[in-house]
């Protein structure tokens, strides 16, 4: 029978389930508790969240979501937590890259992303995509290059001609 509390999670999952632009599945088995810590606030800096339920109660939350019930079976057994990526969905896979340089205790089992299931060797290739911040910074550099790159031309040449002018100065005088 379910309680209040259970209920309750539920339905907050569903809700980070539908928010969430993607979710990535780790075992932490053997993660001491400073390294727990540490994990959690690199996500929380990243705005990330990190979260451990009971994986029938996760299975309820996808089906409440709006997704099939046994969509993430194969990720669902033992000890699993689940990082809800928010606003950048590759956030998640550099903070696990850069724990895992350090530590062994953390395995990416599968990840839900873009509305799709894929492997654990996906969140390799998706932490090594540039952050949108980096992205937009290349964008507005690739589209301020052409007038950049007029600008200094026009500015060469006009240092020519006022050196040019200089230099027909000083033979006058």
């Amino acid at each position: 029978m379910p309680n209040v509390k259970k209920i309750e999670l539920v339905e907050e999952l569903s809700e980070r389930i539908k928010s969430s632009s993607a979710l990535y599945f780790t075992k932490y088995t053997g993660m001491s508790v400073e390294q727990a810590s540490g994990l959690r606030q690199s996500f929380t800096d990243s705005s990330v969240e990190y979260v451990v339920s009971k994986n029938t109660l996760t299975k309820l939350a996808a089906e409440k979501a709006g997704l099939s019930k046994d969509m993430f079976d194969e990720f669902l057994s033992g000890q699993i937590a689940i990082a809800y990526a928010g606003e950048d969905p590759t956030a998640p896979a550099r903070v696990i890259k850069d724990f895992s340089k350090e530590n062994e205790c953390l395995e990416v089992v599968g990840l839900y992303f873009d509305g799709e299931l894929y492997s654990p060797d996906k969140y390799k290739e998706i932490a090594s995509l540039p952050s949108k911040e980096e992205l937009l910074t290349k964008f507005v550099v690739a589209l301020n290059y052409p007038m950049t790159s007029v600008l200094y031309s026009l500015k060469a040449s006009m240092t020519s001609l006022v050196n040019a002018l200089n230099n027909l100065k000083e033979q006058k005088d």
